[in-house]
């Protein structure tokens, strides 16, 4: 018999179907087991009652263990006191392989414990919604950019040289070549890309060698990088602001489910879908100054300053036109004040940090030329990239989002470990 999906359980009441998964869990009361089944696209309790099953059948319900992989056959039916929750009336239950004593116990572990399992500590109800809304935030941002007349194109992973500064980069040997560079961001290279296509972002895993330990910082991480010609500073950040508002439209919409079983608060994300609040970089060093940090004008914003900006808004924070002293070469240096550029960062509320950095680019080669000296950095590795300007070069804009950044904000997860399949950090490797 062809096997469904438990959540197509509402089109098959009555029916017979067989389903193929995981044993979650299972309690059993006298001559009535309760297997609580998962397939990975819903958990659903199949009600196994000993007199209508054969002694093999129920033999095996009896020997079935947490994590094994099972074939249940069985009849649809309402659950008897949940409404659009529906169940497996078993008539069948075939063991496809039996489950060792599974190590990761429904109760509580210590996290050094679940990252060493986080090959099994995947299948939780938790890790599970998290991945599913991280999925969910993907694939609205690919829907929202392509609205934007944005086409993704592809970057790639090893890089000659640094894009946003040399202190985090992985050295990787390259054949006779010497040193390759894992990409810490695509961005100079869909640079060049938007003379072809216009607008486009590309997607993937970027690399940082920064020795942090917070709750928000990777190693290895997943980026999004957008670009388009003919963009200003204005242009750059009404996108962002679109792109961060479509995906918590498409995930309050999609994940309901999802965000049950994180208890996350989803009335704060309704908030969201407002215009977001703008604060100059000076603005901001004014209002943390006056809310108790001793933050200077030309230091970079630290985790309490991020949370001290949001503390009071229901809506992400854009800080714009930083000092150019502390912001890599390639950013737009604004005309009216030169000590500043055209950039932004957006900061999520309830301590979600910053999501998003971006700027419009400077389309100047001489410029270009002037800051790459005054940064050390080697002009040999950045002549392709100055001859994006030197042939057709235009005002243009982009920015980055850090996926796993997103998805902590929106699934409420405190740590972002949680937010990767298999998290990399200065202290894991493994598995």
């Amino acid at each position: 018999m062809h096997y469904i999906l438990t959540k197509d359980f509402p089109r098959h009441v009555g029916e017979e179907v067989t389903i193929k998964g995981w044993l979650y869990n299972k309690r059993s009361s006298g001559p009535i087991a309760f297997l609580e089944i998962r397939d990975g696209y819903r958990w659903t309790q199949a009600v196994a009652a000993k007199a209508s099953l054969s002694p093999d059948v129920w033999e095996r319900v009896e020997k079935v263990t947490q994590e094994s992989a099972v074939e249940i056959t069985g009849t649809v039916a309402k659950h008897p006191k949940k409404d659009n929750v529906f169940e497996l009336q078993v008539k069948d239950l075939k063991i496809l392989q039996l489950s060792e004593n599974y190590p990761i116990a429904l109760k509580d572990h210590g996290p050094d414990f679940l990252l060493e399992n986080r090959h099994l500590w995947l299948r939780s109800k938790r890790q599970w919604a998290i991945l599913k809304i991280r999925d969910a935030i993907i694939t609205a941002m690919n829907q929202y950019l392509h609205q934007e007349d944005f086409i993704k194109v592809d970057s790639p992973i090893f890089t000659p040289n640094a894009c946003e500064g040399t202190s985090t980069l992985f050295a990787v040997p390259y054949f006779d070549l010497g040193s390759a560079y894992l990409s810490q961001s695509g961005q100079l290279y869909i640079e060049a890309a938007i003379a072809s296509v216009g607008r486009c972002y590309d997607f993937g895993p970027v690399f940082r060698a920064e020795k942090s330990k917070t709750k928000r910082h990777l190693t290895e991480f997943w980026m999004m990088d957008a670009e388009a010609a003919f963009f200003d500073h204005e242009d750059n950040i009404r996108v962002q602001e679109g792109l961060v508002r479509h995906i918590v439209r498409y995930c309050l919409e999609h994940c309901q489910e999802e965000f049950t079983i994180l208890e996350r608060n989803v009335e704060s994300l309704k908030k969201v879908d407002a215009p977001f609040t703008r604060y100059t970089y000076e603005e901001a060093i004014i209002k943390l100054n006056q809310n108790g940090s001793d933050i200077k004008f030309g230091e970079d914003l630290g985790n309490d300053d991020e949370g001290i900006l949001t503390k009071d808004s229901v809506v992400p924070v854009f800080i714009e036109k930083w000092p150019k002293s502390i912001k890599p070469f390639y950013m737009k240096t604004d005309p009216t004040n030169p000590e500043r550029v055209f950039n932004d960062d957006l900061i999520a509320p309830e301590n979600g940090g910053e999501i998003i950095g971006g700027s419009q680019r400077e389309e100047s080669v001489d410029i270009l030329i002037e800051r790459i000296k005054n940064e050390g950095l080697n002009m040999a590795d950045y002549e392709w990239y100055l001859d994006t300007r030197r042939f057709g070069g235009v005002p243009h804009s982009g920015f980055g989002l850090g996926l796993e950044r997103v998805v902590r904000w929106i699934s409420g997860t405190e740590h972002i470990r949680e937010c990767i399949t298999f998290p990399r950090t200065i202290g894991r490797l493994k598995p």
